[in-house]
């Protein structure tokens, strides 16, 4: 019996033990998707305490609490610091098999050289001794990135945001980290929604004009983009949920625009027009500046309605979505390819049915000189366990070009999260290890080291434009 967690967990043959620990656990980190707040990262935060850094923020931990019949006090209300992460240590051992608890054990290691397992009977040992190293001067925001050997963070902004965090953290040179700014123009999408009209109001003040036209709002997402750019932005994120696209003119999205600004009520195939027009805008805008488009999409959201009503959004009542995509996704693509303006792209569906079918599409739409110009991107959500984690990788493999994938990134609020990185090398080394061992791929180390850290760094760095 293997014991836990030690220093080979995941990896069963030598060829799988070589490949992580002389090539891909030496490699730096590039979080080029995550939700962590740049405040945070510019007044280089200090936590109180191991549930701040842990518990705050985290649907994932949430939504397992609530499996196992947790108040809502200790999930996200007011019980104290300590009541919420007992509550935790109560329902991690009963988690066996979710990669939450893989996670929380790697957080507990790297961060805090603790090896005994989290349960209700070591809580108190666990508490004491994380807090007593969280407020130590190198467990700040900053020395946990640092302690990560993170080169890269982007966060994922707002097109109104003013960006003074990150302007203030590149003004920083005690600050090694370089963090980017992600354009995410989702509520400029969301025509929909009932604050769309508001939106419209601060995107326009935002960028020095009124939106009264589609012409005028995309005038004004250009000017935000200019301003990103400036910023450092190589990286864009929409979250559509599902993909329909219905062709529409310029004129025709103008139409649709005034209507919904004058309050009147718009049809389900006019809502899909007026976002197919303006991605397809956007997408010019990012070949311009050399922005990746990363698009989220097969996910149905908030669907548990009290809870929404009582706690918001991204707060764990958000499901796996079996839409059909195929044509909505070939078609956008189409539209954006056939004018030329198809962006580096990166597709992430959160139902793992769709794994294969992108996988197939994305091989129609590459570009020259470019290593997989259009991506299958990592296991996201509920996908990145060990089994989706393995699906997404064989997919990607069976039917693209492996070696050219960019590998890992952490969609987190959390800082202690990088250990995700981790988890994926260890899985990816041990899925090529097996490959090599079972003979479908000669041992030669020296290409295949150099391979697993394509993936897990290099190809990152390149394919987004980061500097060194």
């Amino acid at each position: 019996m293997k014991a836990f967690m030690d220093q080979d967990f995941l990896l069963t043959t030598p060829t799988a033990r070589t490949l992580y620990h002389e090539y891909a656990a030496k490699m730096p980190i590039v979080d080029y998707h995550c939700h962590v707040n740049p405040a945070e990262i510019a007044e280089d935060r200090q936590f109180d305490n191991i549930t701040q850094a842990w518990l705050g923020g985290d649907h994932y931990k949430w939504r397992a609490m609530r499996s196992n019949g947790a108040p809502e006090a200790v999930v996200t209300g007011n019980a104290s610091d300590r009541e919420k992460f007992d509550a935790w240590a109560e329902v991690l051992p009963r988690a066996i098999g979710n990669p939450l608890y893989h996670w929380t054990h790697l957080e507990l290691k790297r961060y805090f050289d603790v090896d005994t397992p989290l349960s209700p009977a070591t809580a108190d040992e666990i508490w004491e001794a994380c807090n007593k190293r969280i407020r130590e001067p190198d467990m700040t925001v900053r020395g946990i990135i640092k302690r990560s050997n993170v080169t890269v963070v982007c966060t994922t902004d707002d097109p109104a945001d003013d960006l003074r965090y990150h302007q203030q953290i590149k003004a920083d040179p005690t600050c090694t980290v370089k963090v980017y700014p992600a354009f995410r123009p989702d509520r400029a999408l969301a025509i929909e929604k009932p604050d769309f009209a508001d939106y419209m109001t601060k995107l326009g003040e935002a960028a020095g004009l009124t939106i009264d036209s589609f012409e005028s709002l995309s005038e004004a997402l250009r000017r935000r983009i200019d301003f990103f750019a400036e910023n450092g932005c190589k990286a864009s994120d929409h979250g559509l949920g599902k993909i329909v696209c219905i062709p529409t003119t310029p004129e025709e999205a103008d139409r649709i625009l005034k209507k919904r600004l004058t309050g009147e009520t718009l049809t389900e195939a006019e809502e899909h027009g007026f976002r197919t027009a303006l991605l397809v805008m956007l997408a010019a805008e990012y070949v311009k500046h050399n922005i990746v488009m990363q698009i989220h999409f097969g996910v149905i959201r908030n669907n548990n309605s009290r809870k929404f009503q009582e706690l918001g959004p991204d707060t764990g009542f958000d499901t796996i979505a079996p839409f059909g995509c195929a044509e909505g996704l070939i078609s956008l693509l189409d539209q954006m390819e056939s004018r030329d303006i198809l962006p580096k792209t990166v597709l992430y569906s959160l139902s793992p049915c769709d794994s294969e079918l992108i996988g197939s599409v994305i091989g129609a739409f590459q570009g020259e000189g470019i290593g997989c110009k259009v991506q299958l991107g990592a296991g996201w959500w509920f996908n990145d366990t060990k089994t989706g984690m393995i699906k997404q990788l064989t997919d990607y493999g069976n039917l693209s070009v492996l070696g050219n994938f960019i590998g890992m990134l952490t969609d987190s609020r959390s800082f202690l999260s990088y250990t995700r990185h981790e988890y994926f090398r260890r899985i990816l080394c041990e899925l090529i290890g097996g490959w090599v061992e079972n003979g479908e791929y000669p041992a030669d180390m020296e290409y295949l080291g150099k391979l697993v850290q394509d993936i897990s760094y290099n190809n990152t760095m390149k394919y987004f434009g980061f500097e060194e």
